[in-house]
């Protein structure tokens, strides 16, 4: 996994002061883009589900200098979202929604080498995330 650990680093340090903001306007952005999703939220508690996502991208910075950890990590979070009935085909959603929120937040320092290195990170994400989803349903 080589992504660019300086470059995520410095843009999350940048949202945390405003990371509760953050968190909601992904939502906005994901149900704006995505109402199909909205109705898997339906009985969910946003507060704490804003939380989870907070403490989910906390994780994952925190452990980007750690890949065996973080890919622990990412495998569980893929098992869980199994059981919300996470399909693979919304994982693409939920990435477009992210980077439309850094840009919204990180503005004029939404720079092409910090897009791709959340693109990419994003990716890595998926990709374990899925491997867990995939041992459970085998």
């Amino acid at each position: 996994m080589s992504l660019n650990v300086e470059l995520l680093e410095q843009s999350f340090e940048q949202i945390k002061p405003r990371a509760n903001e953050f968190v909601a306007s992904f939502y906005e952005n994901l149900f704006a883009a995505y109402p199909e999703v909205q109705p898997m939220f339906a009985q969910t508690n946003m507060a704490e589900q804003r939380k989870h996502l907070l403490a989910a991208l906390v994780l994952v910075v925190q452990n980007l200098r750690k890949p065996e950890t973080l890919e622990d990590a990412l495998k569980t979070l893929g098992i869980k979202h199994v059981n919300y009935g996470t399909m693979p085909e919304h994982y693409p959603a939920v990435g477009e929604a992210l980077l439309t929120t850094f840009e919204q937040y990180l503005q004029q320092d939404w720079t092409p080498e910090v897009k791709q290195a959340w693109i990419d990170a994003y990716g890595v994400i998926t990709q374990e995330m899925l491997k867990g989803a995939d041992a459970v349903s085998a």
